[in-house]
C-alpha cells in the first residue's frame, strides 16, 4: 500500500513547531532585565565601563597627540579654530 503525503499538511506542522518554539524563545528571554534590588551592584564604581582613572588620562592623552590639538574630544571644532 503506498501512502501519499499532504504536502500542505507537512508545512503547517512544521509552521506551528516553528512558531511553538519562536513564542517559548522569546518568553523565555522576558526576565533577564536588571531587578531595582540589583542596581546598586550594577551602580559601583567597579562596574563602570571607564573605572580606571590612569587608563582614561592615557586614552586622553593618546587621542589629544593624535588629534594634533586639545578639546577634540568634547566640544566642536578641533582648536584650530575654524568649527
Amino acid at each position: 500500500m503506498i501512502t501519499i503525503i499532504n504536502p500542505v499538511s507537512s508545512f503547517h506542522r512544521r509552521f506551528q513547531y516553528l512558531a511553538l518554539v519562536s513564542v517559548l524563545l522569546l518568553a523565555s528571554c522576558s526576565g533577564l532585565g536588571v531587578k531595582p534590588w540589583q542596581r546598586d551592584i550594577h551602580a559601583q564604581q567597579e562596574m563602570a565601563m571607564d573605572a580606571d582613572s590612569l587608563d582614561i588620562a592615557v586614552d586622553a592623552h593618546i587621542y589629544f597627540s593624535k588629534e594634533a590639538s586639545s578639546g577634540g574630544q568634547g566640544f566642536a571644532g578641533g582648536g584650530c579654530g575654524c568649527n
